[in-house]
C-alpha cells in the first residue's frame, strides 16, 4: 500500500478515477466509486417529474387551435375555416425588431402590430411608392382594418406610419434556404476535415490558422477600401449614417461610403490587435501546439468523442422543444387579454389591460399618440390562470436548469474519457475499452446529483440576469437615473459572476470525472489547483483557447466569403444554379452564424480535451517527480516542451 505522496495510481479498468490514498501496481480501483450529492439528485428528479406535470396541465388547459393557428393583434386566428381570415394563414409582423426584448419571454407576444395575410410581401415600400396610386391596391392587403391609404397618404402623420407599418423584411424570390443549408453542410465537412488534419499536422495547421485569419482580415480591409473608393466619387454616397437614421433595410447603409470606412477602420483595429497579441505570445505558441498535439493524440485514440456533440445537440433540442411547447400551451390558456402597446417607452399606460372595442373612446390615445390596444396573451380568473405568470417563470427556470445540466453532462463525460487517456501509464495499451461510454455511464450513475448542483447554480444566476434585463427594459423610459445605473451595475456584475461560475464548474466537472468526489470538494480542489498554477492557466490554457477561436473564425469566415460570392453571382461556373435574391443578406448571415455555431460545437471537444489534459498535467507535476518510483503519466514530448517553456519564462523574468 502506497500513500498519495508516493504515486498516482493507474489501471486497465473501466475508470479514470485516481484514488489519492489507495493504489496498487495496476492503478486506481473501480470499487471505490460512490454516489455524490444524493440530495441534489433527489431534488433534481422531483423537479423533472414536476416539470412533466406542468407540461401535462398546460396541455389540458391550452387550446390546440391557438397553437396550430397564428393569432393576430386582434386575437383572431389566421387560416381557420369559416372565419374572415380563412384564406389568410400567414402572420405578418409590422416590425420584427421589436420582438428582440426580454418582455417577449414573459408575455410570449411581440409588442408590434401583427396581421393575417394570404402571402408574404415581395417588395419594399418607400415614400415614392406611397404617392403612386397604382401601388395602393397592393399595399392595402398589409394595412390594418380601417386604414385608408388614399386619405392617409396626404396626411402629415403618414410619414411616420409608413416607416413603422410597411413591410420591413423582404421575402426573397428564390429557394435560399436550400442553399443556406448546403453552406452549413460544407461547414460541418470542413470542421471534421480540420479536426482530422489537426491530429497529424497540429503545428502546421495552427500557423496556417494564424496567418489565414490575418489574411482574411486583410482581405476584408482591402475589400472595404475598394468599396469606399468606388463609392466616394458617386453622388449621394457621401451622406452620413446619422443623416439616414435607423432603417431595417440594411442594403441602404451599404450604399454609403461612410459605412465602408467604418468597416475598414474596425477591421484595421482588429488586425493590429491580432498582430500585437501574436508578437507577445510567440514564445508560448509552441507550448500551445504541444498541448493540441497531445489532445489530437488523445482524440485519435478516442474518436467517438468527436460525435458526442451530436448527443448534446439532440438533448438540447428536446429541452428547447419541450420548453417551447409548454410555454405556448401556457400562453394559450383562457380567453384573450389585450394590453396597451405605445409607440415609445414613456407612456404611463404601457402594458395595462384594455378593451379593443372601447379603446378609441378612452383618453389613452390622446395621452399616448399612436398607442394601440393589441392582443397580448390568453388568461382567466381561475386559480390556474391567476398564477399563469408563476408557471411561466417555473417553465423558464427548469428549462435553464436542464440546458445547463445537459452541458455539464457533456463536459463531465468528455473529461472522463480524456482523463482515462492521460492516466494510462502505457498509452494506448492501458486505455480502458469504450472510455466514452464508460465515462457517460459513471456520470449518470454516480454524479447526476453533482452535475445537477453545479447546473442549478448557473441557472439561478441566469434567471437573475433575465429578470434584470426585463427590469432594464421597463426602466428605459424612467427618469430615475440612479435606478438605471444600479440595474446596469447589477447586469455587469451578474454577467461576470455567470462566466466565473461556468469556469469553476467546468474544472470542477473535470475533477469529478477524475476523482469521483462531490461537487463542493471538486470545486475547491479545482480552484486551489488552478491558483497554484495560475501562470500556466493564464498563458498556456488561454493561448490554446485563442488559437481554437481563430480556427472557428477561419472556418466561418471562409464559408461566409464563399457564400457571399455564391449569392452575389460572382462564381461564373455555377451562376445558373444561384437563385435570384432581392435581399441576400439574410441567407448570408444565416450561413455565417450557423457555420460558427457548428464549428464551435466541434472545437468544444478539443477545448475540453486540452482543459482536461492541462488539469491532469498540473496534478501529475504535483504528485510525481519523474523517478522510477513516481513516474510521470504525461508523454515525454509534452513534459519536455512544457518544462522548456517554464524554464524560458523563469530566465526571462530573472533577466
Amino acid at each position: 500500500m502506497i500513500t498519495d505522496h508516493e504515486t498516482v495510481k493507474h489501471t486497465i479498468t473501466h475508470t479514470v478515477f485516481v484514488n489519492r490514498q489507495t493504489c496498487d501496481s495496476h492503478g486506481p480501483r473501480h470499487d471505490v466509486f460512490g454516489c455524490t450529492d444524493v440530495f441534489c439528485c433527489v431534488i433534481f428528479v422531483i423537479v423533472i417529474l414536476g416539470y412533466i406535470a406542468l407540461g401535462t396541465v398546460a396541455w389540458i388547459h391550452g387550446d390546440p387551435r391557438k397553437v396550430v393557428y397564428p393569432t393576430d393583434s386582434h386575437g383572431q386566428f389566421c387560416g381557420q375555416k369559416n372565419t374572415p381570415n380563412a384564406n389568410k394563414a400567414i402572420l405578418f409582423y409590422f416590425n420584427m425588431l421589436k420582438c428582440a426584448n426580454p418582455a417577449v419571454l414573459i408575455n410570449l407576444q411581440c409588442p408590434t402590430t401583427q396581421l393575417c395575410v394570404s402571402k408574404c410581401p415581395d417588395r419594399f415600400a418607400t415614400l415614392l411608392d406611397a404617392w403612386n396610386t397604382k401601388n395602393w391596391e397592393y399595399y392595402k392587403q398589409f394595412c390594418k382594418l380601417g386604414f385608408e391609404i388614399g386619405s392617409k397618404v396626404r396626411d402629415g402623420s403618414y410619414w411616420s406610419a409608413v416607416v413603422c407599418q410597411v413591410p420591413c423584411f423582404q421575402v426573397p424570390s428564390g429557394r435560399y434556404c436550400t442553399h443556406a443549408d448546403f453552406g452549413l453542410v460544407i461547414t460541418m465537412a470542413v470542421s471534421l476535415l480540420f479536426i482530422l488534419l489537426l491530429r497529424y499536422t497540429a503545428g502546421v495547421l495552427l500557423w496556417l490558422v494564424v496567418f489565414g485569419v490575418i489574411a482574411a482580415v486583410g482581405y476584408g480591409i482591402w475589400h472595404c477600401y475598394w468599396e469606399y473608393s468606388d463609392l466616394s466619387g458617386k453622388s449621394g454616397a457621401n451622406v452620413t449614417i446619422s443623416d439616414i437614421g435607423f432603417h431595417t433595410d440594411l442594403s441602404i447603409y451599404l450604399q454609403l461610403s461612410q459605412t465602408w470606412l467604418v468597416f475598414m477602420i474596425l477591421l484595421s483595429v482588429i488586425e493590429v490587435i491580432i498582430v500585437i497579441m501574436l508578437v507577445f505570445l510567440r514564445t508560448r505558441l509552441r507550448i500551445a501546439v504541444a498541448l493540441l498535439k497531445e489532445g489530437s493524440k488523445a482524440i485519435s485514440y478516442i474518436m467517438s468523442t468527436l460525435f458526442y456533440p451530436i448527443i448534446t445537440f439532440f438533448l438540447l433540442a428536446i429541452c428547447i422543444a419541450y420548453w417551447a411547447v409548454t410555454a405556448v400551451f401556457l400562453a394559450s390558456s383562457g380567453y384573450a387579454v389585450y394590453k396597451v402597446t405605445p409607440t415609445d417607452d414613456k407612456c404611463m399606460y404601457a402594458n395595462l389591460t384594455c378593451n379593443p372595442k372601447t379603446f378609441s373612446q378612452t383618453n389613452i390615445t390622446k395621452v399616448c399618440p399612436g398607442s394601440q390596444c393589441m392582443f397580448a396573451f390568453y388568461g382567466g380568473e381561475s386559480v390556474y390562470h391567476r398564477y399563469i405568470l408563476v408557471l411561466h417563470l417555473c417553465n423558464l427556470f427548469v428549462f435553464l436548469w436542464l440546458v445547463n445540466f445537459t452541458i455539464a453532462l457533456g463536459q463531465c463525460t468528455l473529461a472522463g474519457a480524456f482523463a482515462s487517456y492521460y492516466w494510462a501509464l502505457k498509452k494506448p495499451n492501458d486505455i480502458p475499452a469504450c472510455p466514452l461510454y464508460s465515462s457517460f455511464s459513471r456520470a449518470i450513475r454516480y454524479h447526476t446529483g453533482s452535475l445537477a448542483f453545479g447546473s442549478l447554480i448557473v441557472a439561478v444566476v441566469q434567471m437573475v440576469r433575465i429578470v434584470l434585463e426585463y427590469l432594464d427594459h421597463k426602466l428605459k423610459g424612467s427618469q430615475n437615473a440612479c435606478a438605471r445605473y444600479l440595474i446596469c451595475c447589477l447586469k455587469c456584475c451578474f454577467w461576470c459572476l455567470e462566466h466565473f461560475i461556468k469556469f469553476i464548474n467546468r474544472n470542477a466537472y473535470i475533477m469529478i470525472a477524475i476523482y469521483g468526489k462531490n461537487f463542493c470538494t471538486s470545486s475547491k480542489d479545482a480552484f486551489f489547483l488552478l491558483m497554484r498554477n495560475v501562470i500556466r492557466v493564464a498563458v498556456l490554457d488561454k493561448v490554446t483557447d485563442f488559437l481554437l477561436f481563430l480556427g472557428k473564425l477561419l472556418i466561418s469566415g471562409s464559408v461566409g466569403i464563399l457564400a457571399f460570392f455564391f449569392f452575389t453571382h460572382k462564381i461564373p461556373a455555377i451562376q445558373e444554379e444561384v437563385p435570384s435574391l432581392n435581399y441576400y443578406w439574410v441567407p448570408l448571415l444565416t450561413v455565417i452564424f450557423g457555420s460558427y455555431m457548428i464549428a464551435h460545437g466541434f472545437f468544444n471537444v478539443y477545448a475540453m480535451c486540452v482543459d482536461t489534459l492541462f488539469l491532469c498535467f498540473c496534478e501529475d507535476l504535483e504528485r510525481n517527480d519523474g523517478s522510477s518510483s513516481r513516474p510521470y503519466y504525461m508523454s515525454p514530448g509534452l513534459h519536455k516542451i512544457l518544462r522548456k517553456g517554464e524554464e524560458g519564462a523563469k530566465s526571462c523574468a530573472a533577466s
